[in-house]
């Protein structure tokens, strides 16, 4: 998978903004939207919305060396919410859906982009680039996450009035929430008021 950073901000319609890391670059694609409740948060709405994500996830592509096409971009779309359906199935225990797991492997097994060394010894791409090698990327993760030694960590988070999905990749495997900074913090402000309410000791 690749390697973790310093995630996405987050600017939800209630509370303080947030970074929000998933864990690994497949999940990071469904905070762009997706199938039945999750399409209110659609932000793919044009091919030039795309490349202006790009430069924000993990893989921080130059917008300008991009080229998504309408086509590209519904695939792109498409391909996002076979991943939620598959993320949510592993989170609760499911069988992963056969026609999801086939839109995964369909992308996949076109050409990825291509990685290149930097001058100053870190990773980056090789640009210009597609959308569909973009999204060849983000299938090729996917495929390591449901198939590798986190596949079992693939969890939604607690709090009920979220639905982010991430993977837990902490020693302990003991993550619940999407960020301790958001719903972890929550919880215990309600828990504390909870306890406080029955008389309990805070």
């Amino acid at each position: 998978m690749t390697p973790r950073t310093t995630g996405l901000p987050m600017s939800p319609r209630h509370g303080a903004p947030y970074v929000f890391d998933p864990g690994t670059l497949c999940l990071e694609l469904l905070l762009t939207g997706g199938p039945g409740p999750y399409a209110v948060h659609e932000v793919l709405h044009e091919p030039r919305r795309l490349a202006e994500w790009l430069a924000l996830c993990r893989l921080r592509l130059d917008p300008g060396q991009m080229s998504v096409s309408a086509a590209e971009l519904a695939e792109v779309r498409a391909t996002r919410d076979a991943l939620w359906r598959l993320a949510l199935a592993r989170a609760r225990g499911g069988v992963l859906p056969e026609e999801d797991v086939a839109a995964v492997n369909r992308a996949a097994a076109r050409p990825p982009l291509a990685p290149a060394l930097s001058a100053d010894g870190t990773r980056a791409w090789v640009l210009p680039a597609t959308a569909s090698e973009v999204l060849s990327a983000f299938a090729r993760d996917a495929v390591e996450l449901f198939t590798g030694p986190f596949a079992e960590r693939v969890r939604e988070c607690a709090a009920s009035d979220c639905g982010l999905v991430f993977v837990d990749t902490s020693r302990p495997g003991r993550r619940r929430w999407c960020s301790m900074e958001r719903c972890g913090n929550r919880q215990k402000v309600r828990s504390l008021r909870a306890r406080r309410e029955t008389g309990g000791t805070g």
